[in-house]
């Protein structure tokens, strides 16, 4: 057993997501155009600005949608479709609490 996989169990080595490559392909192929425009943008910033911090910034969170498909894929395609929904309709998913009442449920 290699030192990673002892210290990340299994699969960790497909989910630690550590290049630009990894993650797109990992994404779900309707969201691979909007990644490929995010990173252009960045990279372009980048060498604006001299800065890799938007790169980075955008990296880290395209890792996080990554890591959540990975997890479950079909869940992340019923979560963009309820958004799509959501935006087109302006009508908020069935069974959605009003934020208010979610603090006064939870006490906050």
């Amino acid at each position: 057993m290699t030192a990673a996989a002892a210290n990340h169990g299994p699969g960790a080595d497909r989910e630690r997501l550590d290049s630009p490559r990894d993650i797109r392909a990992a994404l779900l192929p309707e969201e691979v155009g909007e990644f490929d425009a995010a990173y252009q943008r960045a990279l372009r910033l980048a060498a604006e600005t001299l800065s890799l911090e938007a790169l980075h910034s955008m990296l880290a969170n395209w890792r996080r949608i990554a890591r959540m498909t990975l997890v479950d894929p079909a869940a992340h395609r019923r979560m963009l479709e309820q958004a799509r929904r959501t935006l087109e309709t302006g009508q908020p998913p069935e069974g959605a609490v009003e934020w208010t009442q979610l603090r006064a449920e939870l006490g906050i």
